[in-house]
Formats: structure tokens, C-alpha cells, sequence
């Protein structure tokens, strides 16, 4: 099948760059730990690990952001913005871009789609009604999007989602029924920092040390610099706002800097950069349950 993807070359990117380096953060807060284990309501300690973002990460990682004078993008439940509305106010109020991220962080089962709904509505009005944003962008928590969602993406007016890991590249969705979607601005466990450094009690798993982050950071960076792509960062307030994966992100941009033709831009920049330039949708195969499964 033919790739509708936007495949630039050295200094056609925005700002005539190479290559986009987009610094996303989900700032999912309590709602990681709550929105698939409701007896974690109870839980002090379990829930001030998400806390531990909202006070200390997200303060930091703006500070952060100002020193290196970077953009980014904050993708933030319906939830946080009503508890945390301090926190989501200040990341609006220095620039950054704010999309949706669920209401609570939850998974909802796509044979439940009122469910799905309702996470997408809530969100919504928590957004708005807390901060006064109006999201153009989406990624559902854990990248867990179905094609229902997917479709009300379109209906709410949204510009694109970032819950796909099929691309490098930009391009346009493809509906159920072979209509174009909203733009897909896709995204890889590789470059999520809770596969390195998020560690659970009930899903135990080795926390690796920052220089392995970094290199793996800096090597999926070169590669993505030869194609001349996007290099989409997902982080977690929780995970990379403690003291030292903070200095790791300085890090990173630092290395990132050292090329020419790098651009720092938010998602919706990319999203619309996509638009400006999209080539002839061609629609995208989507895997249909066989009969009788």
C-alpha cells in the first residue's frame, strides 16, 4: 500500500528543519494509578506517586523548559485539570500546548462505546471548564484507542491524535469506513520514558539507569535525523520530573541541538505543518475480525 505519509527531506520540515523533536508529556497525576484500580482511592501511598507530579515534576519541568526555551506539549485527563487546576493553568499560562488525554486516565473496553463517550466528553469540559482550553490533540492513555474513539475525534473537531505506533511519520487516518480520520501524529514505546523508569508494586519491573535512557534517546535521535523525520518524546511528570532524569532532559536537548536543521515544535505545529503539505489520502488497511471469531 502506498505510504501517505509526509516524508520531508533535509530543510523542507517548518522552520526549514530536518528533522522535529517534539517534548510531550502525559500528565496523567493520580489518575495512572485510580483510573483501572479504583481501590487506589484509598491508597495515600500508592496515589502520591502521581502526586509527586503534579507537585514537584510539573513545576520543575516548566522550569526547565523556560531555562532551554523549548515548547512543549502536555497531554492531561479531564480530572487533573479539575484537582490540579493550579498546575494545568500555569503549563497554559507559559505557552505550552495542552491536549486531551482521557478523563481518568481509564482504559474503556471498545464493546462499551457510551463508555468511551463519556471519557471523551468529560475530558472535554474538564479541560475547558477548569483551564479554558479547547484541545486540538489527543492520545488516549496507554495508546489504548479504538476505532469508535476514533471516529468521535473527527466528530469533536479535533486536528490529530497521537495514540498510533504503525509510523515514524505523520499522515491521515483512515475510518471504519475508508473515510479519512483526523491526522495521526504517531508515537513508540521506545521513546516513553515509563518503560525505563515507572516502577509498580503489582507490575514490578527493573529501573534502568540514565545514561541507558539517554543512549537509547540519542540512538532512536540519530536514526530518525538520517530519515529526516519526527522525533515524538513521550514523559511522564512522575518519571521525568524527579532531580535527576531532569538533567537527563537537559541532556537530550542539549545533544539534539548539536545538529543543524533541528526544530523543537509542539504537536499541533506538526499536525498542521501535515496539513499544509498532505499528500492524496489514500486509505489504510484496517485488520477485520475473521467470521465466527
Amino acid at each position: 500500500m502506498t505510504n501517505t505519509s509526509v516524508t520531508p527531506t533535509s530543510g523542507t520540515w517548518m522552520n526549514g528543519a530536518r528533522c522535529v523533536v517534539m517534548l510531550t508529556f502525559d500528565f496523567d497525576a493520580e489518575t495512572l494509578w485510580i483510573g483501572r484500580d479504583e481501590s487506589n482511592w484509598d491508597k495515600a501511598g500508592v496515589l502520591s506517586q502521581g502526586a509527586y507530579g503534579a507537585r514537584v515534576g510539573v513545576p520543575r519541568i516548566l522550569e526547565l523548559l523556560q531555562e532551554e526555551d523549548v515548547p512543549a506539549t502536555f497531554f492531561v485527563p479531564g480530572w487533573v485539570a479539575e484537582f490540579h487546576t493550579d498546575k494545568v493553568a500555569a503549563i497554559h499560562a507559559a505557552g505550552h500546548e495542552i491536549g486531551h488525554h482521557g478523563y481518568l486516565h481509564e482504559w474503556v473496553d471498545p464493546k462499551e462505546p457510551e463508555k468511551e463517550r463519556e471519557a471523551l466528553e468529560k475530558g472535554l469540559e474538564g479541560l475547558k471548564s477548569a483551564v479554558g482550553v479547547v484541545p486540538k490533540g489527543y492520545r488516549s492513555p496507554a495508546g489504548e484507542v479504538s476505532q469508535h474513539v476514533a471516529e468521535m475525534l473527527l466528530e469533536k473537531g479535533f486536528l490529530y491524535d497521537s495514540s498510533m505506533l504503525d509510523d515514524v511519520f505523520p499522515y491521515r487516518s483512515t475510518l471504519r469506513d475508508g473515510s479519512p480520520g483526523v491526522i495521526e501524529v504517531p508515537w513508540s514505546w521506545t521513546l516513553d520514558d515509563a518503560v525505563y523508569a515507572l516502577f509498580s508494586i503489582k507490575s514490578p519491573r527493573a529501573v534502568f539507569t540514565n545514561q541507558h535512557i539517554l543512549q537509547v534517546y540519542k540512538d532512536e535521535f540519530d536514526a530518525i535525523y538520517k530519515w529526516g523525520g519526527v522525533f515524538n518524546l513521550v514523559m511522564h511528570p512522575q518519571v521525568s520530573g524527579r532531580p535527576s532524569r531532569l538533567e537527563l532532559l537537559r541532556a537530550f536537548i542539549h545533544y539534539a541541538r548539536r545538529f543543524p536543521d533541528v526544530c523543537f515544535a509542539q504537536v499541533q505545529e506538526v499536525a498542521g505543518y501535515f496539513q499544509d503539505n498532505e499528500p492524496p489520502f489514500e486509505a489504510r488497511a484496517i485488520p477485520q475480525r475473521p467470521a465466527g471469531r
